[in-house]
């Protein structure tokens, strides 16, 4: 039986969890078992699922300092961003636990006489793929609508972060059953998709797709969150120093590991200042032991990961960073690039690291072209002290979410989240948007007997 080990990326000798793989057998009894909790859990009644997220996220928040060391450990979160994502989790839990009370369908006139209504049902079983970069609040905001709207979940996470879903699904105390976590990798994420009744999925472009196919063939709902190459278009009149520093933030923190970080920062006109803001806030980033809590910029995930940054530099001038950092772990150092040719990789793609493209923009019209000229269409920020043009290019840009003097990254769980183009395939998550997508609505006519 093969083994799912995840190890601490600042400390690739500590095996942070070792536990079997599930096997495509192992998820479909997974599956089995959820699918029998789900009648007695679809069962109970709002009151019922709102107390067992209430509980769960009390215990959640009674255990914040031991989850925030655990995310630090096992993926290599600094710590100030561990403690921020041990919190969101909790409010998460709090905010579906308050919506399981929002109506669930209308009253219609009839044609006739009698009663004609709408209600929305769950789905039952629902598959959630998740990443490690966010090990705790993504499979809460996948499985807390999912089981507050009653269906039952059967969670795969990335192997790296198998840890903290494991200790995740303890503390939540569910009954048995509505929960399971299954370890694995391709293969059983593969499974679960042939499994589920809904599938939710966040991860890489190239699997999504995969994903999205594979459940669409069997006629299930699904959702897939995928990459992002998300720019920051800095006009003349923005407030650079402020911009800078929150471009910086959103391109290297966590080691510019998030779906939502800027990739690209397009200046019009103000090509060298904003050059000189950016290197300048780059430097005041720290960087080393995501345990410190002064450390903005930790570790990559793993080595193939790291090496990838240094790599995505070739062919264009590095203004900072670019290098390995000489020290245990698996580091790079924040990393400016600009003047790459026409269809290098950072132009195009998404590059998962420490790393972001200056390019340059003749006009706003130019401007967003370049924005909108790749495949993903995720988040965006525009950085300008001018409502009229910050409303005109907001309108304009070809992405799921739009920041005005604020940074890619960072979404609101209370708000609709998804992109368009490769970024995105399905309803959006979160929010209210969640219920959507994570029950059906049936109509029910009823006539007077007679």
């Amino acid at each position: 039986m093969s083994v799912v080990e995840s190890r601490s990326p600042q400390n690739p000798a500590d095996v942070v969890a070792a536990v079997p793989a599930a096997g495509a057998a192992g998820v479909a009894a997974a599956a089995a078992r959820a699918r029998e909790a789900h009648r007695d859990w679809a069962a109970r009644n709002a009151a019922e699922r709102s107390a067992a997220l209430s509980a769960a996220a009390d215990a959640v928040a009674g255990a914040a300092d031991e989850l925030a060391g655990l995310v630090v450990r096992e993926v290599g979160k600094p710590v100030t961003e561990a403690r921020g994502e041990v919190a969101r989790s909790v409010a998460i839990l709090r905010y579906y636990a308050q919506q399981v009370y929002d109506p669930v369908g209308a009253v219609h006139e009839p044609s006739g006489r009698g009663l004609a209504y709408t209600r929305r049902r769950p789905r039952g079983v629902a598959g959630l793929i998740t990443p490690w970069n966010f090990p705790l609040a993504i499979p809460l905001w996948k499985a807390a609508p999912a089981l507050a709207f009653g269906n039952t979940v059967v969670l795969k996470p990335a192997p790296q972060a198998v840890g903290c879903a494991l200790r995740l699904a303890e503390l939540l105390g569910l009954p048995d059953g509505v929960l399971r976590v299954v370890a694995g990798d391709a293969e059983e994420g593969a499974a679960l998709v042939e499994a589920a009744n809904v599938v939710s999925f966040t991860g890489s472009a190239a699997v999504g797709a995969k994903v999205a196919l594979a459940a669409t063939r069997r006629g299930v709902p699904v959702q897939a969150e995928m990459g992002g190459q998300n720019p920051a278009i800095v006009l003349p009149d923005a407030n650079l120093e402020a911009a800078a520093a929150q471009i910086a933030a959103a391109a290297f923190g966590f080691a510019g590991q998030k779906c939502t970080a800027t990739k690209r920062v397009i200046a019009v006109g103000n090509g060298a200042e904003v050059r000189e803001a950016l290197v300048a806030a780059t430097a005041k980033l720290g960087v080393g032991d995501p345990a410190d809590p002064g450390t903005a910029v930790g570790p990559l995930i793993e080595e193939a990961a790291r090496d990838r940054v240094v790599t995505a530099t070739t062919g264009g001038r590095v203004l900072a960073g670019g290098e390995v950092l000489d020290r245990a772990g698996w580091f790079a150092a924040p990393t400016v690039v600009d003047t790459v040719p026409d269809g290098h990789l950072l132009a195009c793609d998404e590059v998962f690291g420490p790393i972001c493209l200056v390019q340059d923009a003749g006009s706003v019209p130019e401007a967003v072209a370049l924005a909108d000229g790749v495949r993903y269409g995720l988040v965006s920020a525009v950085y300008t002290r001018d409502l009229d043009r910050a409303l005109e290019v907001s309108e304009r840009l070809a992405t799921g979410l739009v920041k005005v003097n604020a940074p890619t990254s960072g979404v609101d769980f209370y708000l609709p989240f998804g992109g368009e183009k490769d970024s995105s395939q399905g309803p959006r998550e979160q929010g209210k948007a969640a219920r959507h997508f994570y029950t059906s609505t049936h109509t029910v006519t009823m006539a007077p007997a007679g």
